[in-house]
């Protein structure tokens, strides 16, 4: 277990992608909206909001962070984009939310209501990641560097 308390992101940096991890905590309900229903998802503290990132640089590291900001703190609403939109492959930040995520490359970007899965970079494909007491666990992690940074804007 890789330990992670409500102020803090976890950042697993691989060549081509990053993931951003924290704790939903204490405000755990959240908006999932799709082109026909919004959809209320009630979270426990311990479960994770997810972003993955399709680069490595500090701009894409800030902007993880600003996205999980933007869900978690400020309360906007999860997007999910309809089958073959356009604006998929733009994405630069996707996010999901709950006790498990699991990533996947085969994906397209912000499509899938389905909040266990993410889309990701080809070195994470496979790689699980659920919330725990206190924690982070991972399965399938073969590569990448777990840093652990302060949850501030």
């Amino acid at each position: 277990m890789t330990p992670l308390d409500n102020n803090e992101m976890l950042l697993l940096r691989g060549k081509e992608g990053t993931l951003g991890i924290v704790k939903v905590g204490e405000n755990n309900q959240f908006y999932l909206e799709t082109e026909q229903e919004e959809i209320l998802l009630a979270l426990e503290p311990d479960d994770l909001l997810v972003a993955s990132g399709f680069g490595t640089d500090e701009k894409t590291i800030n902007g993880l962070k600003c996205v999980l900001y933007m869900i978690r703190e400020v309360g906007s609403p999860f997007i999910v984009l309809p089958k073959k939109h356009p604006a998929s492959k733009r994405l630069k930040i996707v996010v999901s939310a709950g006790g498990r995520t699991r990533v996947s490359c085969s994906i397209t970007p912000g499509t899938h209501p389905e909040q266990d899965i993410l889309c990701g970079a080809d070195e994470f494909d496979g790689v699980e990641i659920m919330g725990v007491k206190g924690g982070v666990e991972f399965n399938n992690l073969t590569g990448g560097l777990i840093e652990r940074i302060p949850f501030e804007v």
